[in-house]
């Protein structure tokens, strides 16, 4: 018989359901894939992964084939809140969608209004809990991620496991540490859940859901190997690098990994032409087609540069503007897509009309054209001056786009220096200069350019490898003593 475990895996966004960010390629994809898997280490496994998501309005009137399975209470402030829980599959798997007053009269899935963020997530975390002990199925393991869904961990372990089997562990997926969700003392108290006194977490952090989290989860999953070790820093470590160290022997870094049937080049449909590794020449329909679009010069020669995602100080575009400037000199394109903050949107904008031969702002989120960059341009920039893991990378590589990355988290461990892109090593001008200095100089030679595009799309991202590691990790919570 094979070894069986069941886990309940929440997240505060998925495909196809609702996406903000990563996290929703994130727990959209490696579900299923843990899903998929038969055997580990030579031994038969199989993995009852459910997902668990809260029913956000934008997604109300999606879903239309919810069937309901669950009905009860939450006691909030000495007084019961209804709790609705609703059930669908998808490709097979139950995914379940918790509602309730906090979730339904919240406008977006993240607001502005922290105070409204904290109790809808609080509600939905412990609303998660109180399900379980309403349900006939039961999870080994309940797996979290970041602080929107650390409440679960916390009542758990505080509870000392009144809602359910005394068995269960907590796994925690720690997405991006800097954002804890802010201080909630009144919300813990309002559900009847108190500060811990342990002193090696910080004061500062002991009503704040994320530290919680890390404090009372069996294991901790950052989302990559270097940003693992990076944590255990002060430069990284956001002020919990001190108490994550006591965490040590409980801290193992995953790298996410790829939908490689979402993103593949040959059956993409938003771009001019599909392609694969064996026929990089018809790559080239793609850049006109995008220099046609965003009338640019329709010139294949010319190296194309783009960037793509969240417009944050964290991404670097300061970095990435300074650095345009200093190469003035040389023969570039460059296009930015994306959205996010108004002052660095602006200064896109400026760039392009300082620049307006070269460069395009295109200050929205559009997925077609994302798609058909990063099947199109030569070089994609990324000198983030953090990046827990980071997909884009990922996914330009599978698409022929050669990285330059600063060397930091996911983009230290997924790129290749000189073998499938360039890495720089300071989130600085100067350093990103000279990596694309060195890009620029290899793109000049088209032998020596396919053979980067090539070993790039070789590279394997899928989520088989990174769905092993979780389903070790489960599996020694489950059954080791």
């Amino acid at each position: 018989m094979p070894e069986k475990i069941n886990i309940l895996f929440l997240a505060a966004e998925a495909e196809p359901f609702v996406k903000i960010g990563g996290l929703a390629d994130v727990a959209g994809s490696l579900p299923p894939a843990l899903r998929r898997l038969s055997s580990l280490d030579s031994r038969e496994i199989t993995l009852d992964v459910r997902l668990m998501l809260p029913r956000h309005r934008v997604i109300q009137g999606m879903t239309s084939d919810l069937q309901p399975v669950a009905e009860f209470s939450l006691t909030r402030d000495g007084k019961g809140t209804p709790v609705q829980v609703f059930e669908i599959k998808n490709k097979g798997m139950p995914v379940y969608f918790i509602d309730g007053e906090p979730i339904s009269s919240a406008p977006t899935v993240y607001s502005s209004n922290q105070t409204q963020d904290r109790e809808k997530y609080a509600f939905f975390s412990l609303a998660a809990m109180e399900f379980v002990h309403h349900s006939e199925w039961k999870p080994d393991i309940i797996h979290v991620n970041d602080w929107h869904t650390s409440l679960a961990s916390f009542a758990l372990r505080s509870r000392q496991n009144e809602t359910c089997s005394p068995r269960v562990r907590t796994v925690l997926t720690v997405h991006n540490l800097p954002y804890m969700g802010g201080y909630g003392s009144e919300v813990l108290s309002s559900y009847g859940l108190s500060s811990i006194e342990d002193d090696t977490l910080p004061g500062w952090a002991k009503d704040q859901f994320l530290p919680l989290g890390l404090w009372s989860a069996d294991s901790i999953v950052p989302v990559s190997p270097t940003y693992a070790r990076e944590i255990l820093s002060p430069e990284f470590g956001c002020g919990l690098e001190s108490f994550l160290k006591t965490r040590l022997s409980s801290l193992t870094g995953i790298l996410n990994g790829l939908d490689i049937d979402a993103w593949n080049p040959e059956t993409d449909k938003s771009l001019a032409a599909r392609f694969s590794s064996d026929h990089l020449d018809i790559r080239t329909t793609n850049k006109i087609a995008l220099q046609h679009d965003l009338d640019l010069k329709e010139d294949v020669t010319i190296p194309l540069l783009v960037m793509i995602g969240r417009i944050d100080h964290q991404k670097g575009i300061d970095i990435t503007f300074e650095t345009l400037k200093r190469i003035a000199d040389k023969e570039w394109q460059f296009i930015l897509l994306g959205s996010g903050d108004t002052t660095l949107e602006n200064a896109t904008r400026q760039m392009q009309e300082e620049f307006p031969e070269r460069i395009r702002a295109v200050i929205r989120y559009d997925e077609a054209l994302g798609r058909l960059m990063y099947g199109g341009a030569d070089i994609f920039l990324m000198p983030s001056r953090y990046e827990p893991c980071g997909l884009a990378q990922m996914i330009a590589m599978r698409y022929g786009c050669v990285p330059v990355v600063h060397a930091t988290g996911g983009l230290r461990d997924t790129v290749r220096d000189g073998k499938t892109g360039f890495t720089f090593q300071e989130a600085t001008a100067t350093s990103m200069e000279e990596g694309i200095f060195r890009a620029l100089s290899s793109h000049a030679s088209p032998e020596i350019w396919k053979k980067l595009q090539s070993r790039g799309m070789h590279e394997d991202f899928s989520w088989q490898q990174s769905a092993r590691k979780y389903a070790r990790i489960y599996r020694s919570l489950r059954f080791d003593p």
